[in-house]
């Protein structure tokens, strides 16, 4: 049945919409239950041939300050508006109880390569993306996991301008991917930015 209101939507769907970006937290801590909640929805997304080809890096206390530091430095290798970006950033993951990173392992290309018998560059790129679709896709779950038990957090896109310092301070080797999310109760009520209509973003082929 269609759903054209809230308060119709299923549990799932109204976890969906509510889930939106949140920057600044109060410096209440998350419970280590949570946490693990949290990781489990991340592993239990759809990966490309169930290679589970990420890692998850957890970051409390004083690891949250130095990866805010490195943030805060660098940002000053950057134009506006990056460095700008780069630097509020910096702020909530320092502002957050505990930051949760996200890389890829690259398990995925080096088996793949292995199993398709095409060339190597096409292989490597085909497994490569599969690689970044199926760490993303651990995002969102992480994200709508938070949503869920009252928790706010964001994907702070933008450190992908200094993936490999992200990614050196993580101990982590060169990857495909990296992303950071900052997780904690919101410091404030607010709602998400307005979503351009559905419409306007759907193309039918029928025939």
């Amino acid at each position: 049945m269609p759903a054209d209101s809230g308060s119709s939507l299923n549990e799932t769907l109204q976890t969906i919409r509510n889930r939106h970006s949140i920057r600044t937290f109060t410096k209440e801590d998350v419970p280590d239950d949570y946490i693990k909640i949290l990781l489990q929805a991340a592993n239990e997304a759809p990966s490309a041939h169930n290679q589970q080809s990420w890692r998850f890096i957890v970051l409390r206390e004083e690891k949250r300050h130095e990866l805010s530091h490195l943030v805060t430095t660098r940002s000053s290798d950057f134009p506006r508006p990056a460095s700008a970006l780069l630097r509020m950033a910096a702020r909530s993951i320092v502002s957050a109880p505990v930051v949760i990173a996200i890389v890829n392992t690259g398990d995925l290309i080096r088996h793949g390569t292995e199993l398709f018998k095409v060339e190597e560059v096409m292989a490597k790129d085909f497994f490569r993306t599969m690689e970044i679709q199926s760490s993303a896709a651990a995002v969102q779950n992480l994200l709508l996991a938070a949503t869920s038990l009252g928790l706010g957090a964001v994907w702070l896109g933008i450190l992908f301008l200094i993936k490999d310092d992200v990614l050196h301070f993580l101990g982590e080797p060169k990857g495909e991917f990296m992303a950071v999310v900052p997780v904690g109760y919101a410091a404030a009520v607010c709602s998400g930015p307005q979503k351009q209509p559905v419409e306007m973003k759907v193309k039918f082929l029928d025939s």
